[in-house]
């Protein structure tokens, strides 16, 4: 992704990019929610990508800033956890679905307290896989849903790494 930056414009800041995150994702959970997934789930996807092309231009453009990284991961929270709530409950075992949301709450709060008490947070390699993890699981089940595919038990997969992949970002952090 990083090598792909350079084709965006030096006018659009990964702050520009978080942002359009922050106001799309909320669009693409409605879709989903009225099931126009032929809208939803290719939004879903777009939204989801544009963490990664925000985190490619902050690092090669030496643009990160205090607002990015609180709000990059706030915009990350706004896409996936409506469509856990939406979505693993409805179409898959709610311990999966629960887990997965009670550990992004968790990092939540963990942040806010690391934030208040003045030590900077910064991504992680282990918080960027559970991303994808989570991702991937996400679309699996958006895709099984629209287009009645046998995708069920892969998302569960994706989405059970994705847990253990934010247990270790957490760790990571010495907790």
């Amino acid at each position: 992704m990083a090598s792909g930056a350079r084709y965006i414009p030096a006018w659009i800041t990964p702050n520009h990019i978080t942002l359009l995150r922050i106001l799309f994702a909320p669009v693409a959970i409605l879709l989903l929610i009225y099931e126009n997934y032929q809208w939803g789930v290719p939004l879903f996807f777009f939204v989801a990508l544009t963490d990664a092309v925000d985190g490619a231009l902050a690092r090669t453009r030496n643009m990160i800033t205090e607002w990015g990284m609180m709000y990059d991961p706030l915009a990350d929270k706004l896409l996936i956890i409506p469509t856990l709530l939406f979505l693993i409950f409805k179409e898959l075992h709610p311990f999966i679905g629960g887990a997965v949301v009670s550990i992004e709450c968790f990092i939540i709060f963990l942040a806010l307290g690391w934030r208040n008490s003045g030590q900077e947070i910064k991504a992680n390699i282990w918080g960027k896989w559970k991303m994808v993890f989570q991702v991937a699981g996400c679309l699996a089940l958006l895709l099984a849903v629209w287009l009645s595919l046998p995708l069920h038990l892969t998302a569960s997969i994706l989405l059970s790494v994705s847990i253990f992949f934010a247990c270790m970002s957490i760790f990571r952090y010495g907790i």
